[in-house]
């Protein structure tokens, strides 16, 4: 944890917080902190400063804090992404938090199992944790705005061309198609595949309104290894 990122349930007061339970054990355990020692503060959606540990005991934190620093930009990304296994899936998340994805569309395909639909993981609150341990490790406060989307063809064809407007629209897809290429701060709608990739359908409906298919090469990645490196090739 390179930041310690409050909740509006944290605040005592505009400069003051109280900290328990997970972050509360990491400043202990990890930080091995003591009172007067300073730390990394931001708060969600918000801005960033310092704070001074004034209280700590085992059971709680008394933090004060002055913010006065904006968060990163994000990246001009919208990630539209094949739900995932589960497991992968918290991984993922912590991700795009860390990497600075704008929004993440988490969408069916043909090769996404029924089963994953019904994972805990999906729960807001599952999905909000595992995107602030991401923003906690890049020292940012914005959360990633998430969508879920059960149905691929009515989406695609009746919400996905309005959201993609003025935009790059990319697939990443194994074939005979050009290398992704560098687009540095320009707003891109990525769409990555599930295990073995988006199937002919898929390609040839997201290629209708607009999409074009790109690859990094030769070599089958996993969809946890595909999103870092097209997001890097993209914009790092």
């Amino acid at each position: 944890m390179n930041l310690l990122l409050l909740s509006p349930n944290d605040l005592i007061n505009d400069n003051q917080a109280l900290i328990k339970e997970r972050q509360l054990q990491h400043i202990q355990q990890v930080h091995r902190s003591q009172e007067g020692d300073s730390l990394s503060i931001g708060i969600i959606n918000g801005r960033l400063g310092k704070g001074c540990i004034t209280k700590l005991t085992t059971e709680e934190a008394i933090i004060n804090f002055q913010l006065d620093t904006p968060p990163p930009p994000k990246l001009p990304v919208t990630l539209l992404l094949a739900l995932p296994r589960p497991k992968m899936l918290r991984r993922i998340l912590q991700t795009i938090a860390t990497m600075g994805v704008n929004k993440l569309i988490l969408i069916n395909s043909y090769k996404v199992e029924k089963s994953f639909w019904q994972t805990p993981f999906l729960m807001p609150d599952n999905i909000q944790q595992q995107l602030l341990l991401g923003l906690e490790q890049a020292k940012d406060t914005v959360l990633p705005e998430v969508q879920l989307v059960k149905r691929f063809k009515p989406f695609v064809e009746d919400e996905l061309p309005h959201l993609i407007k003025d935009t790059h629209n990319l697939i990443a897809h194994l074939g005979n198609y050009p290398l992704c290429s560098q687009l540095p701060n320009q707003p891109t709608t990525l769409a990555i595949g599930p295990e073995g990739g988006w199937i002919d359908y898929e390609v040839d409906k997201l290629q209708q309104i607009g999409f074009t298919a790109v690859q990094l090469g030769t070599r089958v990645l996993r969809v946890e290894t595909a999103v870092v490196a097209f997001l890097t090739k993209l914009y790092y």
